[in-house]
């Protein structure tokens, strides 16, 4: 049985102000494209669907669309359970429709599905809270899903029964687990956990979590660890940190398979992808990273020099850069726009002016009864070792001279 593995789409999140709406559209055709050339069975798409509860339109349809795709008119099952940065009704909301589709959207801990059969497709043949079993008309065998979308501490509260502030995050899912995996998980089939949660190694490396992302703490709860895994379980789908890595071993992996694109400068340089699992019943599952090539890499660059940074952008304009410029003195306007017209996709600037050396012991008397021109001269020499250019003096003018606009 082979699965493909996503994760942390963020329909409709933003770069500062640059939308990556078109980027997105095109990873997940990539997504899609890839699903149907290594012929998957089903597709987990495990949180984070969305950047914010309330996605724009287009982010939605797109999310809509995709996962049609995905379901390849119903005869695949596509499971897609909800992330920290999902409204967990909205993601339910589609619930009747979608499964017409094959799309099964997963809200809440605990949730129940509904059984249904897609006509000469796949069927949900045993259900219960957090469970759900799959039938495959290609197999003899079922593919089993424990599903926990993220939980926060009210959630945990409502549907996994940590009412207790003392008691562990770790503990209650270690137990609510296994007793799903006692009793619904032999090795007669396929079975997979799938989550979004902060999930780490014990004994482990502390994972970086996103640049942007809030940290996944739920009250006094402690990290939830891979240890709390059932022994039933042969593939764990994860969803949360953006970087591709495997915290479980060759015998059980537990995956994160990366954003299908780079949504900070911290994740410059990061190589993003999805994931196909092979698995049969009683035998460790195994799986292949697979990279994805569209969007448009980020960068973060640093120049001294102006010529130098505007090359570069030239030969690199399938970009998004966070530029960083070195100088002795402030980049003039002409400067600026030369930087700006050799590329579309300068999200940040960070101007650095290199301070000449002083004597921070020495004391610099100062002439009150100066006009302000040779005042502003005097606090910039001294705060930047430096006199202003013509171009600051003609602001520093402009704005004197300018009258303060009033309601009449």
């Amino acid at each position: 049985m082979r699965i493909l593995h996503t994760s942390d789409w963020h329909l409709g999140k933003r770069l500062d102000y640059f939308s990556r709406l078109e980027e997105q559209r095109a990873v997940l055709t990539e997504i899609c494209e890839i699903a149907d050339a290594e012929g998957v069975d089903a597709v987990i798409v495990a949180g984070d669907l969305f950047d914010t509860f309330n996605p724009p339109v287009e982010a939605v349809e797109l999310l809509y669309k995709t996962l049609r795709k995905l379901s390849h008119e119903g005869q695949r099952p596509v499971i897609a359970i909800a992330g920290n940065h999902d409204s967990a009704d909205r993601i339910d909301a589609p619930d009747i429709l979608a499964r017409e589709c094959g799309i099964i959207f997963i809200g809440y801990p605990q949730a129940t599905i509904r059984p249904f059969h897609i006509k000469n497709g796949f069927s949900i043949s045993k259900v219960t809270a957090g469970f759900l079993e799959i039938s495959l008309p290609q197999y003899s065998y079922p593919l089993r899903i424990i599903h926990t979308p993220f939980a926060n501490e009210l959630r945990l509260k409502q549907f996994l029964g940590l009412d207790n502030k003392a008691q562990h995050l770790n503990e209650v899912l270690k137990q609510h687990w296994l007793d799903i995996g006692n009793t619904h998980c032999d090795n007669q089939g396929v079975n997979l956990l799938t989550t979004h949660l902060y999930m780490l190694q014990r004994g482990g490396e502390i994972l970086e979590e996103p640049e942007g992302e809030k940290p996944l703490k739920v009250g006094h709860a402690d990290l939830v660890y891979s240890d709390a895994i059932p022994p039933q379980i042969q593939y764990t789908a994860l969803g949360h940190l953006h970087r591709f890595q495997d915290i479980g071993d060759h015998q059980r992996p537990v995956v994160y398979p990366s954003s299908p694109l780079a949504y900070s400068f911290s994740e410059a340089g990061q190589e993003k992808g999805t994931v196909i699992v092979e698995a049969i019943p009683e035998l460790p599952a195994k799986y292949r990273f697979i990279p994805l090539s569209a969007g448009r890499k980020l960068y973060r660059k640093r120049f001294e020099d102006i010529d130098e940074a505007v090359l570069w952008l030239n030969k690199n304009p399938d970009t998004l850069v966070e530029l960083t410029l070195v100088s002795d003195t402030f980049l003039s306007s002409a400067n600026m726009k030369r930087i700006h017209e050799a590329h579309d996709g300068i999200i940040h600037i960070i101007p650095i002016v290199q301070q000449t050396a002083s004597d921070s012991t020495q004391i610099h008397p100062i002439n009150l009864d100066q006009n302000i021109d040779a005042l502003f001269k005097d606090y910039f020499l001294h705060r930047l070792g430096q006199e202003p250019n013509l171009e600051l003096m003609g602001l520093l003018n402009e704005v004197i001279n300018s009258e303060t606009e009033t309601e009449d």
